[in-house]
């Protein structure tokens, strides 16, 4: 039987493992979409990059760039590493799911349980924004239809 710390262990370690090496770190080939987002409380930075599919309507590859503390890291990693081969559609269900998640709400389905590593991170509402950056930028990405850098950031303030 895990013991709720043992589990907060757990998650804290994926977290930081996420953090020290990224897995989805890096600029998607070619770039689709193109979205950078900022955390003005505590100075997160991403830079999102996608590939879609030739009809513009599955994501083929997600990267990141930026900087920030762990828990903006670790989700911007999970998010790629989830969202990679999904539909556009799908993909904006689970930043709805995430926030709600944020929110203390519902987990992710088993096929996604890598997510909920970050659930933990709703008992601490000042590092919910931390969590929710890289899910709103991803968001502002999707509904945007251009490659070009848009002017400024995503703000999830």
């Amino acid at each position: 039987m895990t013991s709720l710390g043992n589990l907060r262990d757990l998650y804290q370690q994926v977290i930081l493992e996420r953090y020290k090496k990224p897995r989805y770190r890096g600029q998607a080939e070619p770039v689709h979409r193109y979205q950078k987002g900022h955390n003005p409380s505590c100075g997160d930075t991403i830079e999102l990059t996608l590939n879609l599919n030739e009809v513009g309507d599955r994501i083929e590859e997600v990267r990141f760039e930026g900087e920030g503390c762990a828990i903006a890291m670790a989700s911007a990693d999970l998010m790629a590493e989830a969202l990679t081969g999904r539909n556009v559609n799908e993909a904006l269900e689970m930043v709805q799911r995430f926030q709600d998640m944020m929110k203390g709400g519902v987990e992710f389905p088993s096929e996604f349980r890598k997510l909920n590593v970050m659930q933990g991170v709703s008992k601490f509402p000042v590092r919910i924004k931390c969590a929710t950056l890289t899910w709103h930028t991803l968001k502002a990405a999707l509904e945007s239809s251009s490659s070009a850098p848009p002017n400024g950031f995503v703000s999830n303030e």
